[in-house]
C-alpha cells in the first residue's frame, strides 16, 4: 500500500450538554481528525486529545503540529506501508502517542478498507454488540447529579461511572447507591488523590463499587500498590497504562487488579490489543475508556471492545450521550447495547454534510 497523502482536520462539534470533570467544563468538542488517502483507499482516524494538556500532556493544536511537522513527513518515507509498520517507524517521536494513534488508525482504516475487512475481525473481536456504560460529570449538587444518573439508567445503560475528586466523593457515591441500589457502579479519580488520602479512600469500600480508578497521580505505581492493600475497592489504571509493558508492569507490581484501555493513550488499536492480550494472560479484566470520540472514535472502540478480555462495561456510550449531530450514522442505544460495526474498516464513515459544517481548519500534506 503507498501514501499518497493525509489530511488533518480540525472539527468543533457542539455536546448536548456541559460535561464537568476535574479538568474543567466543555461544551464543544474540539477534536482532530486524519484522513491517509492510498493508492488503493482512505481511512481515517480520530485524535482523542483535548483542547489542553490536562488530560495528559498532549492537545489539540500540538497534535495538529506533530502530524503535519514530523509524524506523517516520517511514516510517508516507509515502502509497503501497513498499520504494523505506522509505530516503528515513528518510534523516533517521544511521547505524542494520541497524534501517533490517529494516524495509525487512519492507516489501518485505508488498509482494511481496500481489503474488505471490518475493524471488529482484524483486531479479534468475539461479540456482535458490545455492553455500555456511561460516564458521569460533576454536576452543582447531589440531587442533580441524581436526576443524572436516573435519566441514563432509564435510557438502559447497565453501568453507571461517577467522576470524583476531593470534596465531591463519598457522598454522592452514597446518594447514588441509596437511591439506585444494586446498579453497576464505579468511580473516577483522574488523579485528584494523594497517598495521604488512602483512609479517605477507604469509605468507598461501603458501596460495594466495582472498581477505583486512577486515583493517584499516573507516575505513582508504588502508591497504587499500596493503596491497592488498603483499601477493599478494586484498583483500575487509566492514566499510568501507556504500552503493554506498563500494564505488565502494573499488574506485577499489584498496582491494579482492573485496566481501562483508551486506545489514543497507548499509541493505537494495535498497541491496545497488546494491552488486552497482557492483562488477559494474568487473569486481569480490561474495558475500553471513552475521551468524547465523534462517531469515528465510537466505531473503531465498539470494535475493541468486542474482544474477548472486555468483560465489563465501557464509556462507549451511544451517540445521543454526546452530540445531537454526530458525524457519522448515529449509534444507538438497543437494551443497554452498541452494534459492533461490521462493514470494511471502520465500518462508518463521516457524513460529508456535517463535516464540512463542524470543520474550522483543514490542512492537506501530500507525499
Amino acid at each position: 500500500m503507498k501514501l499518497t497523502g493525509v489530511e488533518i482536520r480540525t472539527v468543533e462539534v457542539p455536546l448536548v450538554a456541559p460535561f464537568r470533570t476535574s479538568f474543567g467544563t466543555e461544551t464543544v468538542r474540539r477534536a482532530l481528525l486524519v484522513r491517509a488517502v492510498t493508492d488503493d483507499a482512505e481511512g481515517w482516524g480520530e485524535c482523542g486529545a483535548g483542547t489542553g494538556p490536562f488530560y495528559s500532556s498532549e492537545y489539540t493544536e500540538a497534535a495538529a503540529d506533530v502530524l503535519e511537522r514530523f509524524l506523517v513527513p516520517m511514516v510517508a518515507q516507509v515502502e509497503d506501508l501497513d498499520a504494523h509498520r505506522v509505530a516503528p517507524a515513528l518510534e523516533p517521536v517521544r511521547g505524542h502517542r494520541m497524534a501517533k494513534a490517529a494516524l495509525e488508525t487512519a492507516v489501518l482504516d485505508a488498509d482494511l478498507r481496500a481489503r474488505g475487512v471490518s475493524f471488529a475481525h482484524a483486531l479479534g473481536a468475539v461479540r456482535d454488540t458490545v455492553p455500555c456504560g456511561v460516564s458521569v460529570g460533576i454536576t452543582g449538587s447531589v440531587p442533580a447529579l441524581l436526576d443524572v444518573v436516573e435519566g441514563y439508567l432509564a435510557d438502559g445503560y447497565l453501568r453507571i461511572k461517577l467522576k470524583i475528586e476531593p470534596g465531591w466523593d463519598v457522598e454522592p457515591v452514597r446518594a447514588v447507591r441509596e437511591r439506585f441500589g444494586d446498579v453497576l457502579l464505579q468511580v473516577d479519580a483522574n488523579t485528584a488523590y494523594r497517598r495521604g488520602d488512602a483512609r479517605h479512600l477507604a469509605q468507598l469500600d461501603a458501596f460495594d463499587l466495582l472498581l477505583l480508578e486512577q486515583p493517584l497521580p499516573e507516575d505513582d505505581l508504588l502508591g497504587h500498590a499500596e493503596l491497592a492493600r488498603a483499601v477493599r475497592t478494586p484498583i483500575c489504571l487509566d492514566e499510568s497504562i501507556v504500552s503493554a509493558r506498563a500494564a505488565a508492569d502494573a499488574i506485577t507490581l499489584g498496582a491494579c487488579s482492573i485496566v481501562n484501555i483508551k486506545p489514543g493513550r497507548v499509541g493505537g488499536y494495535l498497541e491496545a490489543r497488546r494491552i488486552h492480550d497482557v492483562a488477559s494472560a494474568h487473569g486481569i479484566p480490561v474495558w475500553c475508556g471513552g475521551m468524547l470520540e465523534t462517531g469515528l472514535g465510537r466505531a473503531a472502540n465498539l470494535a475493541l471492545a468486542a474482544l474477548p478480555g472486555f468483560t465489563l462495561p465501557g464509556d462507549t456510550s451511544a451517540s445521543e450521550r454526546y452530540y445531537e449531530t454526530d458525524l457519522t450514522a448515529p449509534f444507538v442505544l438497543e437494551d443497554g447495547h452498541l452494534r459492533v460495526p461490521s462493514g470494511p474498516g471502520l465500518g462508518v464513515g463521516p457524513l460529508p454534510d456535517v463535516l464540512d459544517e463542524v470543520t474550522v481548519s483543514r490542512t492537506w500534506i501530500p507525499v
